[in-house]
């Protein structure tokens, strides 16, 4: 089967929707299927357009414009000349107000069935902008197939399209990858870590307000006072607002230990993971993040907010504590719970990487979408 799989983001971008794309298409790719992957860049001049071929995936990037529309152009007559000069059989959108919006377009207008793929931001936000609302409630109503990861995102693509179906496929993690490790000591030497000494809470991602930089580092502030720990970001800060509130926060607490690793490679995150005594993901809205997955696959006690997937992955108390969103006092006191009591954390750990085994496993995400297309008729 020929897939063309759009998506607003594919690695080397950084971020959850890059890290799914690309693990998407190398497990459709895995089974047999041609898998070309078109996505917009920043990094071409626009409209130029570059294929390269990355374990055995055709990947077509093309230079963004600064207006929107005229990206969206560029990308809907790229499909149809690419789709002219070699035909696929269906059209996969991964994210709804560009890639979806052009996908379900391109595939009535050339008669190819479309799938769509609810991944967060699109249903949690982009549908308040005007600018984005049309396209998505365009390919909610006119996709062959709706997909997404979390019941949150499906719930509430409902209340958009009330008549609408949408297939559940949690993310899948490569558990063979992520696995418990021993502490890595001398990458810990190296980020100045002293683990004999100090606890470290960790985070892995671009910490921002979204994923809730306010409440993190007020919990920390008050757990730092009593229980002295080191917070490690694996990752980095946004730039603008983000990174302003992050050095006004440090300033305002010399005795702070922050460690800020900027972008690790998902190859490299498994010796990272190793250096937490807990990971913490605060999310204010989110869909089923990869790092929270990817943690507790490492088998480390977990904390997330009662907000998108997480809940579909946390049973809090069972494999993992879950938090308010609006509560940093709550956060605090989940942390300090899990750093002293080191039963605690082996016990969520341990059951924490067996609901990854049981639900969250690459084959089963392969699955998932195999099923969407063989109801489409699509053979593979």
């Amino acid at each position: 089967m020929k897939i063309a799989f759009l998506t607003e983001k594919y690695t080397p971008d950084i971020g959850g929707l890059a890290i799914s794309a690309e693990r998407m298409a190398r497990l459709l790719s895995s089974i047999g299927n041609q898998v070309r992957v078109f996505a917009p860049t920043l990094n071409l001049p626009v409209s130029e357009v570059r294929t390269l071929v990355s374990n055995g995936i055709s990947i077509t990037r093309f230079g963004a414009h600064k207006r929107v529309d005229d990206t969206l152009v560029d990308w809907f007559e790229l499909i149809q000349e690419e789709y002219k000069r070699e035909p696929f059989d269906v059209l996969h959108a991964y994210f709804l107000s560009q890639a979806g919006f052009v996908a379900t377009y391109a595939g009535n207008y050339l008669n190819l069935p479309s799938v769509v793929s609810i991944r967060g931001n699109d249903i949690e936000r982009a549908i308040f902008d005007p600018s984005r609302a049309a396209h998505i409630l365009y390919a909610l109503r006119h996709a062959n197939a709706v997909t997404t990861n979390a019941h949150e995102l499906a719930k509430k693509a409902k209340a958009l399209v009330s008549e609408l179906e949408v297939a559940m496929i949690p993310n899948g993690i490569d558990v063979e990858h992520f696995k418990p490790l021993l502490c890595n000591n001398a990458l810990a030497e190296s980020l100045g870590l002293f683990k004999e000494t100090s606890r470290v809470i960790g985070f892995v991602g671009e910490l921002r307000e979204k994923k809730g930089l306010r409440s993190l580092l007020t919990a920390y502030a008050q757990i730092n006072k009593k229980n002295p720990a080191t917070l490690l970001i694996v990752g980095d800060i946004r730039a603008g607002e983000d990174k302003q509130i992050f050095e006004e926060f440090k300033l305002a607490n010399p005795e702070a230990r922050i460690v800020v690793t900027g972008y690790v490679s998902p190859n490299d995150l498994p010796a990272y993971y190793s250096l937490m005594d807990i990971f913490v993901h605060p999310s204010l809205r989110d869909g089923l993040p990869n790092a929270l997955l990817e943690a507790m696959a490492c088998e480390k006690a977990v904390i997330g907010t009662s907000v998108g997937g997480i809940v579909d992955a946390i049973t809090d108390c069972e494999n993992g504590k879950l938090v308010s969103t609006t509560d940093a006092n709550e956060l605090a006191n989940a942390i300090n719970e899990l750093l002293s009591d080191e039963s605690l954390r082996k016990k969520l750990g341990s059951a924490a990487r067996q609901t990854i085994l049981n639900k969250f496993t690459l084959q089963a995400e392969l699955y998932g979408n195999l099923v969407v297309y063989r109801q489409l008729g699509l053979k593979m």
